[in-house]
Formats: C-alpha cells, structure tokens, sequence
C-alpha cells in the first residue's frame, strides 16, 4: 500500500494521522507539485494529479482523504474506529467531517492565500473569512462541550480532518478564549497520530525556508 501526498497538505495531514491511528503499514510517495519535473510524473501517473491519493495491494488508485479514510476503517481492524459503528454516531462523523473540509480547512486555505498577497490584499475578504472561521470555531466549542472528542468518547474521522486545521489556524486565532475547544486542541497534542504528522510538518516547514524543499 502507497501513499502519495505532500506533508504539508492538510488533507494529506488528515489521511496520515488516520493511517497512524490505524497502525497501518504504508509506503511515503511524496509528491513535489510545485516542482514541474515531479508534478509531470505523478500527472502521468494520475491524471488529476490531486494529492492524497493511496495506491492499494491490488494496484487500485483511492483519491480524496475521506473516501481513503473510510476505505483503511475497512481495511484494517487494528488501531482506532474511525467511523464508528453506531449508525447515527457514523452520519454525524461523515457530516462533521465534511464540515470541517468545506466551512473550515477550505475558507482557511483562502484565508491565507489572501494574506500572501501583501500588495493586493483584500481587507475587507479577509475580514469576511476570519469571520466565517470564527463562527465555525464557536460551533466547534459548542459541539464539544459535553465531548471527549468531537463526535463522542472517542476519536473518529472528524478528528483526523480538524486536528490539521486547528495546527494552521492557531496563527490567526486564540483558542484560550473557547474553554472546550482549548481543552480538546491540548489533548489532540497529546496523541502520538497527531504528534508523528506534526513532526513531519515541522521538518517540511524548515526545508521549505532552507530552500530544500519548494513550497507546495
């Protein structure tokens, strides 16, 4: 089983903390977008050239972080649960987990790319998207306030796909001010899933400002 993706992806982040959770054995593809030698290979490989993207025993392509999520849930009894078996449980981690992807990791991919534009920035967009995410925080606050984790006792799908937003939000917004989100972010740093990625994050990170590594 290969994964290929680019460490500092948020959905490639969301995938790998879930294959940890999983204990799963996997083989590292990372993809370089922006170098143009391997972008042409992996587009040559997969046409869409969208990362993450896992390559199974079999040789079948599984696009999109939730699908591959749910397809290693399947695939490997060891580790967490991540979608859980209780039918009603199981809609509500799909459909926070879909609102975590559409409501906070993409407004916050906006976010900063409005923010690298230092001399087109526009203010009053910027404004508009804080403030969307700040909504979505206070949800966020409020569904955990009787939660271990966000769907429940345990950790799930969800979890896999906001513990990458939350690393990245951090720099525009204090978590200190929502009691049960700060409360969860404390212990989501405490797993040793997320605590892997982050370490693979932070290595990305200085190789991208050494210049060894283009951003992608």
């Amino acid at each position: 089983m290969e994964l290929f993706y680019h460490p500092l992806s948020r959905y490639s982040q969301k995938v790998l903390i879930a294959l940890y959770e999983k204990q799963a054995n996997f083989y590292p593809r990372v993809i370089e977008l922006s170098d143009p030698i391997s972008r042409q290979e992996f587009n040559r490989f997969y046409p869409p050239g969208k990362v993450p993207l896992l390559k199974n025993k079999a040789g079948m392509l599984i696009p999109e972080s939730s699908i591959i999520i749910e397809y290693i849930d399947n695939e490997f009894s060891t580790g967490t649960k991540l979608i859980p078996q209780n039918h009603q449980v199981a809609l509500n981690t799909r459909l926070q987990d879909r609102l975590i992807d559409n409501d906070f990791s993409n407004v916050l991919f906006e976010l900063e790319r409005q923010k690298l534009q230092e001399e087109n920035m526009n203010q009053l967009l910027i404004k508009q998207l804080e403030n969307d995410i700040t909504k979505f925080i206070k949800y966020l606050d409020t569904q955990l306030e009787k939660q271990h984790w966000l769907c429940g006792d345990s950790l799930t799908l969800a979890d896999c796909a906001l513990f990458p937003c939350l690393y990245y939000a951090q720099e525009h917004f204090k978590y200190f001010e929502y009691d049960n989100l700060d409360r969860y972010w404390q212990q989501a740093k405490l797993r040793g899933a997320y605590q892997q990625v982050e370490e693979e994050v932070e290595l990305a990170k200085g190789e991208v400002l050494a210049g060894r590594r283009p951003i992608p």
